[in-house]
């Protein structure tokens, strides 16, 4: 590898905690667990299991490759162009109080506009919205084609909402310059000079800065946040045809607890019988014989998934019901 180039592992670490979708950050909440590769590791994975399991103390399950990021202009401290290369993991939320900076948090903080399981969210409507509609007008001759774009991602006019774009919704704040992110570009791109030692150090002091909420949702260092919308979306459309929320389950659970992971994840509610349906018929779970509590304080039945399931889940063709919806 170029002496000018380095490569390092981006963990995106989700858990689903009482019902919200949980994700392991590090650095006070503003990055994702991340780490060089070194030619020691014998492959990808088994470095970002090392890096990830030493910053945070943390043991990695269900991993799989999300994404490379190789755009031009990423730095690292060193001066040298970094390429991120990111992963998404699945497991069940542990304590690391004891490790400074490493903390689980709601990853609805950094995309408020994705939770849509209280209906429309406000932001859209009140504050995202106009400003897209705002920006998609400053240019005339692109007015319909972003308008388009902007109807296509939000669920407007007609189109499904689809959670699955979530980074199209994201870059598309991002480049209205709606996002926090997009505002620290913009301040870098006018203090670049032609010296590439200054160059580094501006990106670097630009996007090392403690980040702040900018009204939509929190922003993170670097282009985390676009790496952890990137593994949002991953695991939305992955629960639809793989049974991959065995992972984020502890080993009993009632058929409530299943159904609020997935509409955690989704962002969105999903109709009871319908849901426990599908469940039934794909027989993918079994009753322990336990009781468990419930919500309404009646004992409920306690689940588990089949043997047989969990052992061919890499490859089974299971999925949750998630149909398309018109907002």
């Amino acid at each position: 590898m170029d002496s000018s180039l380095s490569a390092e592992l981006v963990a995106v670490l989700v858990a689903v905690t009482q019902g919200q979708p949980r994700v392991l950050t590090t650095h006070c909440a503003s990055a994702l667990p991340a780490g060089p590769l070194e030619h020691t590791h014998r492959s990808l994975q088994n470095g970002l299991r090392q890096w990830v399991e030493e910053q945070t103390q943390h043991e990695l399950g269900y991993v799989e490759q999300l994404y490379t990021f190789a755009d031009k202009g990423r730095f690292h401290a060193s001066g040298e162009r970094v390429i991120s290369v990111s992963y998404l993991a699945l497991t069940v939320e542990n304590e690391v109080e004891k490790v400074a900076e490493v903390g689980w948090q709601d990853w609805y903080r950094y995309f408020p506009w994705e939770d849509c399981r209280q209906g429309t969210p406000a932001i859209l409507s009140q504050q995202l919205i106009p400003a897209l509609k705002q920006w998609a007008q400053q240019d005339s001759t692109l007015t319909h084609l972003r308008w388009q774009r902007i109807a296509y991602a939000f669920g407007l006019e007609g189109s499904a909402w689809n959670e699955d774009m979530v980074l199209q919704r994201y870059e598309l704040l991002y480049e209205a310059g709606l996002v926090a992110e997009a505002i620290r570009e913009q301040q870098a791109s006018l203090q670049r000079t032609s010296s590439v030692e200054a160059a580094h150090k501006q990106w670097l002091d630009v996007h090392n800065s403690t980040p702040e909420s900018d009204g939509a949702g929190l922003a993170m260092h670097y282009d985390h946040r676009r790496i952890l919308a990137t593994g949002m979306a991953r695991l939305r459309a992955k629960i639809k045809y793989r049974p991959v929320m065995f992972e984020l389950m502890p080993e009993a659970f009632t058929l409530l607890q299943l159904q609020q992971t997935v509409e955690a994840i989704a962002g969105r509610v999903l109709h009871k019988q319908n849901f426990r349906r599908l469940i039934e018929q794909q027989d993918l779970v079994e009753e322990t014989g336990a009781m468990g509590a419930s919500t309404t304080g009646r004992p409920a039945k306690l689940f588990r998934f089949k043997g047989d399931v969990i052992q061919e889940r890499a490859i089974a063709g299971t999925k949750l019901p998630l149909a398309k919806q018109a907002r």
